[in-house]
């Protein structure tokens, strides 16, 4: 994260602006950074908001959910699809149109989207892959016209709304296959990659440009991972991306997250192929632990060799006392943990040190960070501000909504040491 530096700065001149330009951090930043997957699961997102769950930025002021996830680097967003889902708030939505409105609202905000087929009517995992009701009777050669159909259906629609996936998923932790009996990996390698291939192909039907991803769960078991992709690459199943989850515990996350390293390197070495974690979480009553977690993570991802580690998921991070889910990255006073801070070091990481600018324009303040503090003048005083850094190019590096009439640049905003332009505006 930096080191932090004992001299402070006082800037007194500055001019408020009235507008900012809202980017994703990550895509502005350098190319890997701007590539990088920084990414959340917010499914439960609109049953939450339905509910009456309220959103709080780090100042305790109420923003939309979406807006403080980009505010803590997250340029990403993974929407589960079920087939004929209930309406249970903790079980169901979920359904096509919902994941439509859903995708359709996290585009608008510049965040790239990852549509996960469950390929069931209910949650998917290693333990539950059952049959959509309405595919109960149907025979492996049916379902994969089943798989095409849906997954054609759905990315149509998605497509219709104005927005175009970046990845799809093809099955959720699919670790015995999916679409029980007739698609479990361990019966048949043979039927599990005929549905995989559907999938496959229907994407790219689609959008041929959008990324396929095969998905299995417990990331730091390089057994499963080998007997599961190597005997889909022996029936020649179609795949992009190798997608992992990872639920570490405060006490074991050194070794799962270097356990999965080896993981990823082993898959991406042995099958040529990119990898991700789309799904991670840690008890949210461990936030420090989740964050130095996700730290590690993170640049543990981005260490594969050849640019093969793209992306980090965080699952479901802004639940917080909903369906009795404990390893989100909320309060319960509706403001997020520190954890969500790790994934700042998209960008943090890789900042470039430069001297100090040239007079700013007009509308904004160049600073040096060889000081570590802006000292505001008293019209700012007690109240919200929203507080923009870019680099000397004009790149967003950070966003931030902060009550106090200091900014710490370092512990605020977390940048390394250089020259930035930072721009102030309050707000209501």
């Amino acid at each position: 994260m930096g080191g932090f530096f004992k001299k402070r700065i006082r800037i007194r001149s500055f001019i408020a602006f009235t507008s900012v330009a809202i980017s994703c951090f990550a895509a502005q930043a350098f190319s890997q950074q701007r590539d990088f997957a920084c990414g959340a699961d917010v499914s439960w997102l609109p049953q939450m908001e339905a509910q009456g769950s309220l959103f709080f930025n780090d100042a305790g002021v109420r923003e939309d959910c979406l807006q403080i996830l980009k505010e803590h680097g997250i340029n990403s967003i993974r929407l589960r699809v079920w087939v004929n889902p209930s309406i249970d708030p903790c079980t169901g939505h979920c359904s096509k149109s919902e994941t439509v409105a859903m995708a359709k609202r996290a585009a608008a905000m510049g965040l790239r989207i990852l549509i996960d087929f469950h390929y069931s009517d209910s949650w998917a995992d290693p333990g539950m892959q059952t049959k959509p009701a309405a595919w109960t009777s149907h025979s492996i050669g049916q379902l994969t016209t089943d798989v095409y159909a849906h997954t054609t259906d759905v990315l149509n629609a998605v497509i219709a709304a104005g927005v175009r996936p970046q990845w799809v998923q093809i099955g959720n932790e699919t670790n015995d296959g999916m679409l029980w009996e007739d698609g479990r990996a361990s019966r048949s390698f043979a039927n599990f990659t005929s549905l995989i291939n559907s999938g496959y192909n229907a994407v790219k039907a689609v959008d041929s440009s959008i990324k396929v991803i095969v998905h299995i769960s417990n990331g730091y078991d390089n057994g499963l991972f080998r007997w599961m992709f190597d005997s889909l690459s022996a029936q020649n199943a179609r795949f992009d991306i190798i997608g992992m989850s990872l639920y570490p515990t405060a006490g074991n996350w050194n070794t799962l997250t270097s356990e999965c390293l080896s993981n990823l390197n082993d898959m991406a070495a042995r099958y040529g192929k990119e990898v991700m974690i789309t799904e991670v979480g840690m008890a949210s009553s461990a936030a420090q632990e989740s964050k130095n977690m996700l730290i590690d993570l993170i640049a543990k991802v981005k260490s594969v060799p050849n640019g093969k580690g793209i992306g980090v998921f965080y699952w479901e991070p802004e639940s917080y006392s909903w369906c009795s889910y404990s390893m989100g990255a909320w309060n319960a006073n509706g403001r997020p943990t520190i954890a969500l801070d790790a994934f700042l070091s998209n960008v943090n990481n890789h900042l470039k040190n430069s001297s100090v600018a040239p007079a700013a324009k007009s509308e904004q303040l160049t600073v040096s960070t060889t000081g570590n503090s802006i000292i505001l003048g008293k019209n700012f005083a007690g109240k919200s501000k929203s507080v923009a850094l870019y680099d000397l190019g004009g790149k967003l590096i950070a966003l931030k909504t902060l009550g106090t009439n200091t900014i710490d640049l370092h512990n605020d905003l977390r940048v390394t040491d250089g020259a930035y332009i930072v721009k102030i505006k309050t707000l209501p």
